[in-house]
């Protein structure tokens, strides 16, 4: 299965700015945050807990000075 990737250099960047799959997992009627089946809106507030819990953790450790 062959991928198609179009890039952009720019001042030792590089972005991506298209690509091709044969196959996709992609779907546009799952692609939603409105209130749906698909998605539930408490799952971003979860997100955002377990994501944020390592930025409290490195404060505290902060506060107790180097480990």
């Amino acid at each position: 299965m062959a991928c198609t990737a179009r890039l952009k250099p720019y001042k030792g960047n590089c972005d991506v700015v298209g690509r091709k799959l044969p196959v996709s997992l992609y779907d546009p009627d799952s692609a939603t945050h409105e209130a749906d089946r698909v998605y539930n809106q408490g799952d971003a507030t979860g997100f955002i807990r377990l994501n944020a819990f390592r930025l409290r953790i490195r404060a505290l450790a902060g506060k107790r000075g180097p480990v």
